[in-house]
């Protein structure tokens, strides 16, 4: 009898969800498994895995085979590496706490980078959030001054009529002048003949 740990799927159409089992190989997909080791929910960013590692070990140790996709959950949470060291100590390459050891560094440095690439998410999250913001803000004035432009009063030709008299009055002005200045050569003329 080959043993298989590999997902079953439930849940509903769209949304589903997968129970990690260790199964026997000729078992449909969806059907009788020998023990749950855990569960993954794709169905958000990131994945939700939740695994009892002694088990998976467990199982792993006994000879059972990982699926493609169980094989990628697994070696994510890291039990592939426990079996690879627990291999070496069960063969007496390396001691129960070198290996404790080399797992726990393991297990910090993947922390790490976990963090490192949350803060990088938050980062583009803020930072899409923030020019989809200036956008906005440029789109909202070109509204703004469009509806100004198309709500300010039209300009009356006042001002052409203000110039209009004002040149009237300096004609007005002109001709007084000239009137005045004709009027006394005028005299001028007149009284010497006198």
């Amino acid at each position: 009898m080959s043993v298989k740990i590999r997902l079953t799927r439930r849940g509903r159409k769209k949304l589903a969800l997968y129970d990690i089992v260790i199964s026997d190989s000729r078992a449909p997909r969806d059907g009788r498994f020998i023990e749950k080791i855990g569960t993954y929910n794709p169905n958000f960013n990131p994945a939700v895995v939740e695994l009892n590692d002694n088990k998976a070990l467990d199982w792993l140790l006994k000879g059972a085979q990982p699926t493609d996709s169980a094989r990628t959950i697994l070696s994510k949470k890291g039990i592939l590496f426990k079996k690879h060291l627990q291999v070496g100590v069960n063969k007496g390459a390396i001691s129960q706490e070198q290996a404790d050891e080399k797992f726990k560094q393991w297990i910090d440095s993947k922390l790490s980078l976990e963090e490192k690439q949350k803060a990088a998410d938050e980062n583009k999250k803020l930072a899409a959030k923030k020019d989809k913001l200036e956008a906005e803000i440029k789109i909202n004035k070109a509204r703004a001054e469009a509806i100004e432009k198309k709500n300010a009063p039209i300009p009356v030709e006042e001002p052409a009529a203000e110039e209009a008299v004002a040149s009237n009055e300096e004609n007005a002005e002109e001709t007084v002048a000239e009137a005045t200045e004709q009027a006394p050569a005028a005299e001028t003329s007149e009284t010497p003949e006198a």
